[in-house]
């Protein structure tokens, strides 16, 4: 849904649901931040080689007890905050980019994010 909704249906990823522990990991060991979050994403299409597989996007990495917490926290249910986060990791491997873009390029991933979330919610979250 989401990589048809992006127009890319034909591509792949790899997706890994872990835990706290697990994410923390692998945020102190690639990004240099030593905490667990919500979701980290490596793109295969960025940086050397990018580009070599084009259907082959990278890895989106989810921390279902983060995902859990921020879902409490928010009232939200748990499978629609795993939607939530798999969304916002796939968005980054498209290229999109809240962080270390513009505040244009933020809003742009907002926008993104809610018109995608939108479907998701009318097609698998709907009760």
């Amino acid at each position: 849904m989401i990589l048809s909704a992006s127009a890319c249906p034909d591509a792949h990823l790899s997706i890994l649901i872990v835990d706290d522990a697990t994410i923390q990991e692998i945020n102190r060991d690639y990004l240099n931040k030593d905490r667990p979050t919500n979701v980290i994403s490596f793109a295969m299409q960025e940086g050397e080689g990018g580009g070599v597989q084009p259907d082959l996007l990278g890895d989106v990495v989810v921390s279902a007890e983060t995902a859990a917490r921020d879902a409490c926290e928010a009232q939200n249910s748990f499978e629609s905050e795993l939607y939530f986060l798999l969304l916002h990791g796939i968005l980054h491997l498209l290229g999109y980019d809240h962080e270390r873009g513009t505040e244009e390029d933020a809003k742009l991933m907002e926008a993104r994010e809610r018109e995608v979330f939108t479907l998701i919610r009318e097609e698998f979250l709907a009760e």
